[in-house]
């Protein structure tokens, strides 16, 4: 009997070590806002189902042409979160991914105002989420990261909702026009007569230049930023504008240039580092 539980005490370590979290990456929930079904993947922490207690949230946003399964098929959240919680690298967290790639394309409400995907996020996804899965729905607790066309959206939604995020991870960004001429050149070549007032109000309510440069002083220290970039990659200027203006600004924040181009081996290596990063607001320093 001795021998039994001596050697049951040996495998203890193996057992914990064994332990994984969990992904599900076919959810719906259903939207009024966008009148449809709406998928999103969830990653799970290992001791979810025996713990009882609530969790912090990273939202955690795909690129254009992925939808809810690029970070758990390409990103391989799974395996990586669970090895960041297992170093103790980061702490354990629930990971909501959404898919902003059914219907139309993208995490913005559209100019037309007839596919208003962000009042989808805040207003009914946010809540499903955190009413559904115990998560710890306060602000010390959540954030937001995401690449490319997630990255844009990342930026945005904590720029918009700075009482929402304590940290966001934009990853090889998608910053949005880079000009207001820009932006009226380009939206008036694929949505032809809008008035210039429209443009000009689109182009401040979703360049990231344009947000940055209206933060109010008594907000620069509102979210803490992490922002990641590859040298070869071809969003490489409009991440390099925004970071020098954070500097000008005096905005906190961590910018990352690594050898690398747009592509998903850039991506995994830099989930270790935004996991990291969120845990350290999620612990309150």
């Amino acid at each position: 009997m001795k021998k039994l539980a001596l050697v049951l005490l040996m495998l203890c370590p193996f057992v914990l070590f064994a332990q994984t979290g969990k992904v599900y990456d076919n959810l719906t929930l259903n939207s009024k806002i966008l009148k449809s079904e709406r998928k999103y993947a969830i990653y799970l922490p290992p001791d979810y189902e025996t713990s009882g207690r609530s969790y912090p949230v990273l939202y955690l946003l795909h690129g254009g042409g992925d939808d809810q399964t690029g970070w758990v098929q390409f990103g391989e959240v799974l395996n990586i979160t669970d090895k960041a919680i297992r170093d103790g690298i980061a702490t354990p967290m629930i990971i909501v991914m959404p898919d902003a790639n059914t219907g139309r394309r993208g995490y913005y409400n559209d100019i037309k105002g007839d596919w208003n995907y962000e009042d989808f996020f805040f207003t009914e996804l946010v809540p499903f989420v955190e009413k559904k899965y115990r998560i710890k729905s306060d602000k010390h607790y959540r954030a937001v990261a995401g690449l490319s066309m997630g990255g844009g959206g990342s930026f945005v939604y904590a720029l918009h909702h700075p009482e929402m995020f304590s940290s966001a991870c934009p990853l090889s960004a998608s910053t949005g026009f880079l000009s207001l001429d820009d932006a009226k050149a380009g939206i008036s070549k694929n949505t032809p007569n809008l008035p210039d007032s429209t443009i000009s109000k689109y182009y401040n309510r979703y360049s990231v230049l344009a947000l940055v440069n209206a933060i109010p002083d008594d907000q620069k220290k509102a979210v803490r930023w992490f922002m990641d970039i590859g040298d070869d990659d071809f969003l490489y200027e409009g991440n390099g504008l925004v970071h020098n203006l954070m500097r000008k600004k005096e905005i906190p924040h961590e910018y990352r240039v690594r050898d690398g181009a747009h592509n998903w081996t850039y991506w995994r290596a830099s989930l270790p580092n935004v996991l990291e990063f969120v845990s350290q607001a999620f612990h309150q320093y």
